[in-house]
């Protein structure tokens, strides 16, 4: 046994040997810890990479069921939905909203379309039109009234009911004329027999500007109410022509549909709107009451049944959200419209 020369004993074993061991056993231990962490952290790389890839295909496939549903929408943009008849007995409510044109929800083909299939159901007990609209084409009103005629003729056992909620005017009423009743609220606006055409004139504001106008015809009255040019008295006296004639065509139509119910007077034909409260006197109107009260109180049926064609997912999603920008925006300016109680 030997003795350092710090006085502690080394049993014959070399010092040296002794540090080279601890070192290496050090140097193993480090390696190992090392590589334990190089491993963890490319397991973690791994797993990593793993959920990116998996949130991925995620956000791929929500991406590309987005399109096609947006693509499903636009196939079938133009294909109104038809409800499906009820079974029981009902009363066939069919809507005539906003503007009567072609292009608009109260078009002749889809009105023409609701009515024969709210006739034709075995259980509809009566056809109600919601009417809520300021008028529009006589053209496309006439197409109507003339159907709701023949239907009424081909099914004499039900009866038609024109309700108007906020308005019936001009072509909306010509289409209420052709029903069997006609019903409104005391405050409705019902009315307006009359024909409007309105346009501009840019002659004076051409000439100051320094805008030449040219344009070429053949035919003599081919630029006709051409809003940048004089409007001659012939043409003028043409076009009011054309308007009266119209206007005329309205008359008969509302006459045949009301008959002696009609006050004699010349101002029923003059243009004026009156409250559904005043539409009784002159006998515009049969009587005041809601849709829901001629169901029940006049038809006697208390269940009603929409015919009318409902647009696609993508129309009516857009209709909403048009409307209720519009809606709020009025309401921000202080435009609500209409006549209020406040």
């Amino acid at each position: 046994m030997t003795q350092n020369p710090w006085g502690e004993e080394n049993n014959g074993v070399d010092t040296g040997a002794q540090v080279d061991k601890t070192e290496s056993r050090n140097a193993s231990r480090n390696d190992s810890r090392e590589w334990r962490l190089i491993e963890k952290l490319v397991n973690g790389l791994h797993v990593e990479h793993r959920r990116t890839r998996r949130w991925g295909i995620f956000f791929k496939l929500l991406t590309f069921a987005y399109l096609f549903t947006l693509l499903g929408l636009y196939l079938f943009k133009d294909t109104p939905r038809i409800p499906t008849p009820a079974s029981d007995a009902h009363v066939a409510v069919v809507r005539v909203e906003g503007p009567i044109a072609e292009g608009e929800k109260a078009n002749a083909d889809s009105l023409v379309g609701s009515l024969r299939r709210a006739f034709d159901s075995k259980h509809s007990a009566a056809v109600l039109l919601r009417i809520n609209s300021p008028g529009g084409s006589p053209v496309q009103a006439g197409y109507v009234y003339d159907e709701i005629k023949r239907l009424r003729g081909n099914y004499p056992e039900k009866k038609v009911y024109a309700v108007i909620s906020d308005i019936g005017a001009s072509g909306a009423y010509y289409i209420a004329a052709a029903a069997d009743d006609i019903y409104a609220d005391k405050a409705s606006l019902v009315g307006s027999i009359g024909v409007v055409s309105a346009s501009f004139g840019f002659v004076d504001l051409m000439q100051k500007v320094g805008v030449e106008r040219r344009m070429l015809t053949a035919g003599e009255h081919k630029g006709l109410l051409d809003p940048f040019q004089p409007l001659p008295n012939v043409e003028k006296e043409f076009w009011q022509k054309i308007l009266d004639t119209t206007h005329q065509q309205f008359i008969e139509q509302v006459r045949a549909g009301r008959g002696d119910r009609l006050k004699d007077s010349d101002e029923l034909f003059s243009g004026l709107v009156w409250t559904g409260e005043q539409a009784v006197d002159l006998g515009l109107i049969d009587g005041l009451g809601s849709a829901g009260y001629v169901a029940r109180e006049i038809i006697g049926v208390d269940s009603m049944v929409d015919y009318s064609a409902k647009g696609s997912p993508l129309e009516q999603l857009i209709d909403r959200l048009g409307v209720s920008m519009a809606s709020h925006l009025a309401n921000m300016v202080g435009l609500g419209g209409g006549v209020q109680l406040r």
